[in-house]
């Protein structure tokens, strides 16, 4: 079904909203567009009774879920992200998306396979020293990576951090390999 809505904002209120959302003034709409799916989601469901919540936290957990689906094109967002929309802080942005995994856990598992995925396709190999780098700007990707790796072999080397980097990322060739492996990712494909 479609829904159509109108909402009067200003010039600084769509240039403000651009800059949050990470696109232009011209695409706002567009861009919008995916955000009120989730809205109206969400609200159906409270409507219909399908889900009533108590407590805020599960309203923002629902909500980051719907997000997920919606606005994220079913990839896990990373904690700048999650924060520059909710206005938290990082660490709760990192509480309120794994909390989201958990709590959705059969859900989001598509979204969550999607963004392993992308990283795996985003890292470059390092010939020299036998590992892949890849920027990731989300701890709960990091240490999902780990749990996949733990759950496939637990001698694996684990994701680490590459020293002297913020969110740069190092994966040895062994435990790349057995993760792409795992989620069906052509390794000829590689950005290296």
């Amino acid at each position: 079904m479609e829904v159509i809505a109108t909402i009067d904002l200003s010039e600084h209120e769509q240039a403000e909203l651009a800059r949050i959302l990470g696109c232009e003034v011209d695409n706002l709409q567009e861009v919008l567009h995916r955000y009120a799916s989730a809205a109206l989601q969400e609200y159906i469901s409270m409507f219909l009774g399908q889900k009533v919540f108590k407590r805020g936290r599960d309203i923002l957990e629902y909500r980051l879920f719907l997000l997920v689906q919606k606005a994220f094109n079913d990839k896990i967002p990373d904690e700048q992200d999650v924060s520059r929309l909710f206005q938290t802080t990082s660490s709760e942005s990192r509480s309120l998306i794994r909390s989201v995994i958990s709590k959705y856990q059969y859900q989001p598992k598509t979204a969550l396979d999607r963004t392993i995925k992308a990283v795996l396709q985003n890292a470059v190999l390092d010939s020299d020293e036998e590992l892949y780098t890849v920027t990731i700007n989300s701890q709960n990707v990091v240490e999902e990576l780990n749990r996949q790796l733990a759950s496939i072999d637990g001698s694996l080397t684990p994701v680490k951090k590459k020293r002297g980097s913020v969110s740069i990322y190092e994966i040895k060739a062994s435990s790349y390999s057995r993760l792409c492996e795992k989620f069906n990712v052509n390794i000829e494909g590689e950005n290296g």
